[in-house]
């Protein structure tokens, strides 16, 4: 007898419509935390926060973007109209008008401030409500010039770097027939003492080939890489050690250094070399006054973080140097090439003084910059840090070193 196999179909699969997958409820803001968390958490950002209601008028502002855009902070500026409380500003007003009725925001977009000529980065978001209605917008702040400055000083490297060897190669070359030339003028100086239109000469020919060997050593000076040897310095000695070794003039520089200043970790010798150079550039601008020549030099302490910093990081505590002097002033034009090599205004200068000074203060981890107008003096402010930078900032070796 045999069996008989029976094959079943295979069931035949149905399909049935998608149905859609339901959506996770948005988050809700807040929930039971009240609105003091969040204004307090926007008041505490490390970037100026500014916002600004659909009708154009300021509805929150913290410390920083006052800061970043140097304006006085105002309880009184909530719920004004942003064209009058950025009144000084109108860089940043243009931008805050041409973006209310636009869709292609400027994303990491940077201004600079004609009033502080800060560099100041900005980021710009709309505000919308839960129906999707615009609001208002956001602008994130934060100042660059640091950044910049940062930037500007390793190209300034770079191209100094090229130029260095170069230029040490020449120096060279030239301050070995300056010195021949020196030795046999001399010689024949002495041989020649019945001549007094040959020592007159002779004379002159000292004293230019002494001027072009002072310069052959400035230029040394200026390329040979700088290698410090930091220890813990206090600045009040160093400012007095320069102010000392100053051959005239000692008596018209007045120094304050406030009590809270910190020793620094820096080069005692090379800073003051800075701080000399400096000073005798000061008393050297105000000769031929006949008004009564004065040097003050105030040091402060910056507190850490009491600026921006960058890539999010807080600012080191640093220690702020001002050299200022009551002469006759830079031009606008010439304040921005002052610390360009070869750039002088004196009759007998090199132009390399401030020059070595920029390279000191480099060599530092600071800033320098300098404020003048004719007639009203001039500035130097040198910004140095009480520790040497971190790593986000610059790169550096330990012990004796030369900085990058």
């Amino acid at each position: 007898m045999s069996r008989s196999s029976s094959t079943k179909p295979a069931p035949v699969a149905t399909r049935t419509a998608a149905r859609p997958r339901p959506q996770p409820a948005a988050p809700a803001l807040g929930g039971n935390i009240s609105d003091r968390f969040f204004r307090q958490m926007v008041f505490n950002l490390r970037n100026g926060v500014l916002a600004i209601t659909r009708d154009g008028r300021i509805a929150a502002m913290n410390d920083i973007a006052y800061r970043v855009l140097g304006l006085p902070p105002s309880d009184t500026d909530l719920g004004q109209p942003f064209s009058e409380v950025l009144q000084d500003c109108p860089e940043v007003v243009r931008v805050i008008q041409s973006v209310f009725d636009t869709s292609d925001l400027p994303n990491r977009a940077e201004l600079r401030l004609r009033k502080t000529g800060r560099a100041v980065g900005y980021t710009i978001s709309h505000i919308h409500d839960d129906d999707g209605q615009q609001v208002g917008l956001t602008l994130f702040l934060k100042d660059l010039t640091r950044v910049e400055q940062i930037e500007e000083r390793e190209r300034l490297r770079d191209r100094l770097a090229t130029l260095g060897e170069m230029a040490a190669a020449i120096a060279h070359e030239v301050k070995n027939p300056l010195a021949s030339i020196e030795v046999m003028a001399g010689v024949l100086r002495r041989q020649l003492t019945d001549r007094p239109d040959a020592q007159e000469a002779l004379g002159d020919i000292i004293k230019e080939s002494r001027m072009a060997n002072a310069i052959v050593v400035e230029v040394l000076e200026f390329v040979r890489p700088i290698r410090l040897q930091v220890e813990h310095v206090a600045l009040a000695e160093v400012i007095a050690d320069a102010v000392n070794s100053l051959d005239a003039g000692a008596d018209r520089v007045r120094v304050q250094v406030a009590p809270e200043v910190p020793r620094l970790t820096a080069d005692p010798h090379q800073l003051r070399q800075l701080f000399t150079n400096l000073i005798t550039n000061a008393l050297e601008a105000m000769e031929g006054m006949t008004d009564e020549r004065q040097v003050d030099i105030v040091a402060a302490l910056v507190p850490e973080d009491a600026e921006p910093g960058s890539a999010g990081h807080p600012l080191p505590a640093q220690v702020r140097i001002e050299v200022k002097d009551n002469g006759p002033g830079i031009s606008e034009d010439d304040i921005e090439r002052i610390f360009s090599p070869f750039f002088t205004t004196k009759p007998q200068g090199t132009g390399l003084g401030l020059s070595i000074v920029r390279k000191l203060v480099d060599a530092h981890d600071g800033i320098i910059d300098a404020m003048s107008s004719p007639g009203r003096g001039t500035t130097f402010r040198v910004t140095l840090p009480v520790v040497p930078a971190p790593d986000y900032l610059t790169e550096q070796t330990n012990g004796t070193h030369s900085r990058r």
